[in-house]
């Protein structure tokens, strides 16, 4: 029962894209720009495009407030679904998240499908989802949202229920559902703890050879995995849609100055993530908790980057990770013909780098700037290392920056700079030790 409920309100084959007619509505209320909305609206266009649906027509309601039974005003319902009938529409999608009462009222009305932002989210996570942890990630949000929609959402589901062993006398076939639902719930969060568990397992196999971890972060469809491609030379897949890719992904790096670097590409940020996601995703966001520097790529061809940078550190600030040492990466550098605005921002956000991930257009830059971030914890040691011990003196050329070294008796003084990290773990060859 739980496939079929979110068959009807996820979709069923996820992977065949089946274009529908759709009308999107959204509410300018007072505080809130005109052009905010408007910049929230072809947001959710192209949230609806990659979700497969075809917007034929945008709506916009100047209230007070949400009308608290229909979202939009009841005469603004009724003209709608004038709309819907002349354009052949399907569905109705809304900018906000919508009561269960508010879904059911609209879908009365309008007598076609009403989705609010949060499941169109959810059934676009459910498409791009490919690892066992994804899923079950986006399963889990799904129930959470689907529990409080149940009541007269699905009136089949209202039939008394039977069938011995399975529901007490007089149990409604509802109760039965929400009560499956909850368990299922259960069962989803313990294994998403159990890929938590293994996930730390990794991590601490990773920490054994201490190479820093860099994740990826910024809003989506800024080109986060196509940096990652551009800088470890693999193939994560990519496309110009919103939430391309879902599951992290870990690549090697070599940096300019020996340094081997772990980059982890995580999830797209957006505005108005909902909840649910935040939420179900927690597992994989460890990746952003437990990483030494981050990479924040922002998209800077999009008129709206301000709001896109303050909508990540919003949800940066969430995960309680705003103390980590960041490197603001402005993507897309090649769309953009203005040399003022690039000096100005050089200015603005010092430290900042402006790139091209697709025609890899100022890379070097990029290491260069990673590099003197991650050497802020390095050390500067001299350490004595037997002239048998070649395995150290390689690892010493590897791993860090040898500024000198001279031949001594039966051992060579190797002065070095070197990561924290290592820096322990060499302790022992110190000068005076």
């Amino acid at each position: 029962m739980i496939e079929l409920i979110q068959e009807k309100m996820f979709g069923k084959g996820r992977d065949v894209i089946i274009k529908e007619k759709a009308i999107i509505v959204g509410l300018l209320l007072p505080g809130r720009d005109e052009w905010q909305l408007e910049s929230s609206l072809r947001e959710l266009a192209q949230l609806s495009d990659t979700a497969g649906a075809q917007v034929v027509f945008e709506v916009i309601q100047k209230r007070s407030r949400p009308h608290s039974a229909y979202y939009i005003g009841k005469g603004k319902a009724e003209e709608i679904s004038l709309l819907v009938e002349e354009l052949e529409a399907d569905m109705l999608i809304v900018d906000d998240e919508l009561s269960p009462s508010q879904t059911r009222n609209l879908e009365e009305v309008l007598g076609v499908r009403v989705i609010d932002r949060t499941a169109l989210i959810l059934d676009i996570f459910a498409r791009r989802a490919r690892t066992r942890e994804g899923k079950l990630q986006v399963e889990l949000a799904q129930l959470n949202y689907l529990l409080p929609r149940l009541t007269g959402h699905y009136e089949f589901l209202s039939r008394l229920g039977g069938g011995i062993g399975t529901r007490g006398p007089g149990e409604t076939k509802l109760e039965v559902d929400r009560r499956t639902i909850r368990q299922k719930i259960s069962d989803l969060n313990r294994e998403i703890e159990s890929i938590k568990k293994h996930r730390s397992l990794q991590r601490r196999a990773r920490q054994k050879v201490p190479h820093p971890v860099v994740a990826l972060v910024g809003y989506t469809n800024a080109g986060k995995s196509t940096l990652l491609n551009a800088l470890t030379d693999s193939s994560v897949f990519t496309e110009d849609k919103l939430f391309a890719t879902l599951d992290p992904t870990t690549r090697k790096a070599n940096m300019p100055d020996n340094q081997t670097v772990l980059l982890t590409d995580t999830v797209g940020f957006i505005q108005k993530l909902p909840t649910h996601l935040v939420a179900a995703f927690r597992a994989t966001l460890e990746e952003v908790q437990e990483a030494d520097v981050l990479m924040h790529v922002v998209d800077l061809s999009h008129p709206q980057r301000e709001e896109q940078m303050e909508a990540v550190q919003k949800i940066l600030e969430d995960l309680e990770v705003t103390e980590k040492p960041c490197l603001l990466v402005f993507n897309k550098m090649d769309l953009i013909d203005d040399p003022l605005l690039l000096r100005r921002l050089k200015t603005e956000y010092s430290g900042s780098v402006a790139i091209s991930a697709a025609k890899q257009k100022n890379l070097e830059e990029l290491l260069d700037q990673l590099s003197r971030l991650l050497r802020t914890d390095w050390e500067r040691m001299t350490l004595a290392v037997p002239f048998e011990d070649s395995r150290t003196l390689a690892l010493l050329h590897e791993k860090g920056q040898v500024v000198k070294i001279i031949a001594q008796e039966e051992t060579y003084h190797v002065e070095v700079l070197l990561q924290e990290k290592w820096a322990n773990k060499l302790k022992k060859y110190s000068k005076g030790q």
